[in-house]
């Protein structure tokens, strides 16, 4: 017996049909007006530390499959065998650059070709790595029907997530026990309501707190 996603899914075959062709046609276009500032911002990273301008990271997409997410590169090399999987506070590992692409998140722009080609929507479930997607219980893996997305309603909420987190004296046991629930929680929420008017009111909130 189908549960309360699927069915969801089922009866919103033609959203999810109008959603994946303004993907497309988005993604395109801004990969196009981002043109330039995207090679800026390159040179920028080149210049500012050692490495390469992209980062590049294995995350978990829809139907539970690994893929490669495309961000700019915000760290030093080889961040991840430095420390957490999550980035807290004031995190070391960040670069003068990357602290700036951070914080007005031009470090996402990559994430265009991830959503022209299919692997990621604008709005989705922000993609988890396999370590903590590998903590889900079964019906968290509802939210893993639907394309990853490059913001949703937790990336409102938690717009300020490493702040938050440099406040806990274990960083990654507050993300597991408290935070990922609760984001797990918003995407079952958003999936409720899964069409592109609401996709665009996030998009426009999402902006609005850059």
């Amino acid at each position: 017996m189908a549960n309360r996603v699927d069915e969801i899914l089922k009866k919103s075959k033609f959203n999810l049909f109008i959603k994946r062709l303004f993907d497309i046609v988005a993604s395109l276009f801004g990969i196009i007006i981002m043109c330039i500032p995207m090679i800026i911002i390159a040179i920028a990273i080149k210049l500012d530390s050692k490495g390469p301008v992209f980062f590049k990271q294995k995350r978990v997409k829809k139907d539970n499959k690994d893929f490669t997410i495309l961000k700019f590169r915000t760290m030093v090399v080889d961040a991840e065998k430095l420390g957490m999987k999550i980035t807290v506070g004031n995190d070391p590992r960040i670069t003068k650059v990357g602290g700036f692409l951070r914080k007005t998140k031009l470090d996402e722009f990559p994430q265009l070709f991830n959503v022209l080609i299919g692997d990621m929507s604008f709005v989705g479930p922000r993609p988890e790595v396999r370590k903590y997607v590998d903590m889900y219980s079964e019906s968290d893996k509802d939210i893993l029907k639907i394309r990853p997305g490059i913001t949703d309603l937790a990336s409102i909420k938690y717009r300020n997530e490493s702040e938050v987190l440099d406040k806990s004296d274990d960083p990654e046991k507050t993300y597991i026990e408290e935070i990922m629930p609760n984001k797990i929680e918003l995407n079952r929420e958003y999936i409720e309501n899964i069409n592109l008017l609401n996709d665009i009111k996030i998009i426009l909130k999402t902006l609005k707190i850059l």
